[in-house]
């Protein structure tokens, strides 16, 4: 989106500091494989109960995370998305996804039942 559209949805702001800039999100850098931890779970809440594998705790930019949600759909074999900074990957695949994270050089822990 550009920056002429963002400012056409504010009508009126009445801080007299306010900047169009603020608006902006800002990505952080993402972090090396070696220093992130993150957090592989089963999950089948809110989800018909149909069971997922979360991958939580990425640090870095969206796309970095797209790139590694990617990769972990195509090593097993099945569907999946990523979305409020999380990976879902259809299916119990906790233990394949954790020996792909770690060869990749996550540290990975197993949370959950």
């Amino acid at each position: 989106m550009t920056a002429k559209k963002k400012k056409d949805r504010i009508v009126y702001s009445t801080d007299p500091d306010f900047l169009f800039d603020s608006l902006e999100k800002e990505e952080t850098a993402t972090l090396t494989p070696s220093a992130q931890n993150l957090y592989v779970s089963r999950d089948k809440k809110q989800r018909k109960g149909k069971q997922v594998t979360l991958v939580e705790g990425f640090f870095g930019t969206e796309s970095d995370l797209k790139e590694l949600g990617k990769l972990l759909k195509s090593k097993c074999g099945t569907g999946g998305t990523v979305k409020q900074g999380q990976i879902l990957i259809q299916g119990d695949f906790r233990d394949k996804v954790k020996a792909v994270l770690e060869s990749l050089g996550y540290s990975c822990k197993l949370k959950g039942g």
